[in-house]
């Protein structure tokens, strides 16, 4: 039971650690990988457009195109783990630049009388 206290802490502090480890180079590095993945997809949906075509030769139609979605489901699988990754680290850097905008904001209204 005490374990599941623990849980929100650990989640906050690695929550703190990775939003404070982005830095002013993390859209260019975010937009990359965010191509880089499209890149990996659309590679993907080509393999399996061209399987999809092969299954119509066979005898076995239905049989090829349901082995055909399940290895695009693998294929895809990882990349829409990265993905969600990636969002996570684009939701973390837009927090990140919006705390620190108050705070400059906060600032400049405590400087002035």
């Amino acid at each position: 039971m005490k374990k599941w206290v623990f849980l929100p802490m650990l989640a906050a502090g690695l929550a703190h650690a990775q939003t404070s480890s982005l830095d002013e180079g993390a859209p260019a590095r975010m937009s990359a990988e965010r191509q880089r993945l499209q890149a990996e997809r659309s590679a993907i949906e080509q393999a399996h457009d061209q399987m999809q075509r092969d299954c119509w030769q066979r005898f076995a139609v239905n049989d090829c195109l349901r082995e055909v979605r399940r290895k695009r489901f693998v294929a895809l699988e990882p990349l829409c783990a990265q993905e969600l990754e990636l969002n996570a680290q684009e939701r973390a850097w837009r927090t990140q630049q919006r705390d620190e905008r108050l705070q400059e904001k906060g600032s400049a209204q405590e400087s002035k009388p």
